[in-house]
């Protein structure tokens, strides 16, 4: 063998350590937007957290997460991926155990903030430095590898969650559903700084950091009264920040216009918008991502403070939706390459009959008398579909701008994706928590989260509904 041979086959090796370390970082981002879905009830006894409390570590998450998204890329082609990713996942691990070391729900809410801020940041990296180590055809290899790891992730987390808290206990068990990462996430910093290539792509294109600004402004003004509005009996200030979301939207959208026209590098490119296809993409990626990641909110919410279950049960009766989008995901893009957006429209479909099968069971059947079995096919039908649809969307929602602006688009579906998730659980906590009424009995506490969790699931279904009609916005083809 010569030495430029040898050499090679170094660097291949290399590559591939590289990429397990990549993964690691994605596995343990996406695992934390459904593993802390079965904590939430043991946070909701041992801090005393409030209704409103609970929606906010989820959907602060996932909302920090979203909008770190698109800087974290301008930043890395700025001074390296590979030092974002660095930063992040150290940010990441030490808010992890700021999490679990929390004591009480206000110091939570922030570190789970954090958390996701850190998250959103070590996550973009991964495609660019997937882009920067291989080559075409190990490329796509790499990139499947990535999207099995993001699917099985978000649908081992319940499951996970609900193992820890069971051999922990509750107090200890939900502290460790964030302290898990700490460890982990030390491992894989140091393997990180050892593995991944340097090398910086030294564009001179900056972060739109006043974009940035006016966008996350807009949400926050947007979640804070859906989230605590029903808590708070809807005062007029809910209601004003609503209209104010709106006004930094409206500014949002001209200061975004004013920064292309002067050939500028906006967060959110306007011109993406000027394809119909595409704003229905993205408005397809929002509003299936708050259907489906809200109904595990629900399910565990009904399971434990309702039923009375463990977490570990909580955990096991979604784990049909688990095996199905495992499943779904593995034979995705093989369908998609061969049959074109009809496995996403039967994806699509496929989450809509699941969610909905699972409302009408809710409704029919006495609270007292649920079952996980009851809801083990409909969930695995729902889990097969989200599988089939999760990892082919964003080609087909990218596939209707030009060649030269997939980057961005890709940027803003992800990012819509999480925005997504955080008004997904802000609607549906405000559906759940402001229907809970207890009457007397000794059934009251199942009757009332029955009633709620049925009210929130035809909340999840109507969005899958939706985002069933949407899937229709999209090309036929990605080529």
């Amino acid at each position: 063998m010569t030495a430029s041979m040898s050499k090679t086959v170094v660097t291949e090796r290399r590559n591939w350590l590289a990429l397990a370390v990549l993964l690691v970082g994605a596995f343990m981002a996406l695992l934390d937007t459904t593993i802390v879905n079965v904590a939430i009830p043991a946070i909701r006894t041992r801090l005393g957290a409030s209704n409103a409390t609970l929606s906010w570590i989820v959907s602060g998450y996932a909302l920090a997460f979203g909008l770190a998204l698109i800087p974290a890329g301008r930043v890395g082609d700025r001074i390296g991926h590979k030092w974002v990713f660095v930063a992040g996942l150290s940010l990441f691990t030490v808010a992890s155990l700021v999490c679990g070391l929390a004591a009480d729900d206000m110091q939570l809410i922030s570190a789970r903030a954090v958390q996701g801020l850190a998250g959103g940041m070590f996550f973009t990296p991964i495609t660019a430095l997937i882009q920067l180590m291989f080559g075409d055809r190990k490329r796509a290899r790499a990139f499947a590898m990535m999207g099995a790891t993001i699917g099985f992730s978000v649908a081992l987390g319940p499951l996970v969650g609900g193992l820890i808290i069971a051999a922990s206990g509750g107090d200890a068990g939900w502290r460790l559903v964030f302290d898990v990462n700490v460890p982990l996430g030390a491992l894989a910093v140091v393997a990180a700084v050892v593995l991944l290539p340097a090398g910086a792509e030294n564009t001179q294109s900056g972060a739109d950091w006043p974009g940035l600004v006016l966008l996350s402004g807009a949400l926050v003004a947007l979640l804070t009264p859906l989230i605590q509005g029903q808590q708070e009996g809807w005062p007029l200030w809910t209601y004003a920040s609503m209209a104010g979301a709106i006004a930094l939207l409206v500014v949002f959208a001209l200061w975004e216009r004013r920064v292309e026209k002067a050939g500028g590098n906006p967060l959110v490119p306007p011109r993406l918008f000027a394809h119909a296809s595409f704003t229905g993409g993205v408005v397809l990626a929002l509003v299936y991502f708050a259907a489906f990641t809200s109904i595990f909110f629900t399910i565990a919410l009904l399971w434990q403070a309702g039923l009375g279950h463990t977490a570990l049960q909580s955990g096991l009766v979604v784990t049909p939706f688990a095996i199905g989008l495992i499943g779904g995901a593995s034979q995705s893009d093989a369908l998609a390459a061969r049959f074109g957006r009809t496995v996403l429209v039967a994806g699509v479909g496929m989450v809509a009959v699941g969610i909905t099968a699972v409302w009408l069971l809710l409704a029919l059947t006495p609270s007292t008398g649920y079952s996980g079995w009851q809801l083990a096919a409909p969930l695995l039908l729902a889990g097969v579909g989200s599988g089939l649809f999760i990892s082919p969307n964003v080609d087909f929602i990218v596939a209707t701008v030009a060649p030269e602006d997939a980057g961005a688009g890709s940027g803003v579906v992800g990012t819509a994706q999480r925005v997504g998730s955080a008004i997904g659980i802000a609607i549906i906590g405000t559906v759940l928590f402001g229907t809970l009424r207890f009457s007397a009995g000794p059934d009251a506490v199942a009757l009332a989260f029955g009633h709620s969790a049925t009210l929130a699931t035809a909340a999840s279904a109507g969005l899958s509904i939706a985002a069933f009609v949407l899937v229709f916005a999209l090309p036929k083809r990605t080529g």
